[in-house]
């Protein structure tokens, strides 16, 4: 039985505050670029770069917007014995020099994906910063690794569901039980 911790509209809040943190704290929008790590976390920062948009009324298709996968990255593929994972599209298509990069997840637990994330980042270049935002930060961690934004803070060491309606038609966030 799963506990939903975040109905519909609370995701939605959550997205809409991190946005407007975002904004307020990177007041030259033309030095941001957004990257998602999959899977969940590029639909939450496509939603942020969508909010942002908003609050500073202009395309959201000016923001530079990426995609990250940190399979190869991960620090536990020999847990996988033979179920190998599946490997999705890593597509950075900008320059990441010079630009102040939100990375986003779904979740934020242990800090080992975002870890993933910055040595795959580091591949593409170096860039100004690197900022993190996360709908959920579930504490924990085994790593010194902490979000600049945050949707919610739910300490549990029970996993973490982030649902999007691209995916299960529906948002929520629950606990697994």
């Amino acid at each position: 039985m799963a506990k939903v911790i975040l109905d519909s509209k609370a995701v939605s809040k959550a997205i809409k505050n991190i946005a407007k943190e975002i904004f307020k704290s990177n007041k030259n929008i033309a030095d941001l670029a957004f990257i998602g790590i999959h899977t969940k976390g590029v639909f939450i920062a496509q939603r942020i770069v969508r909010e942002i948009s908003e609050i500073a009324k202009f395309n959201p298709d000016y923001i530079p917007f990426g995609t990250l996968d940190i399979t190869l990255y991960r620090d536990d593929l020999d847990d996988f014995d033979l179920d190998m994972p599946v490997i999705k599209d890593t597509i950075i298509p900008f320059d990441i020099s010079q630009k102040n990069i939100i990375l986003v997840d779904d979740v934020l637990y242990t800090g080992r994906t975002v870890r993933a994330a910055l040595d795959v980042l580091t591949d593409f270049g170096r860039p100004k910063c690197i900022q993190l935002a996360v709908l959920v930060d579930r504490g924990f961690r085994e790593l010194p690794i902490e979000a600049n934004y945050i949707g919610v803070k739910h300490e549990s060491k029970e996993n973490i569901k982030v649902e999007c309606t691209e995916i299960e038609k529906e948002d929520k966030v629950i606990i697994l039980k």
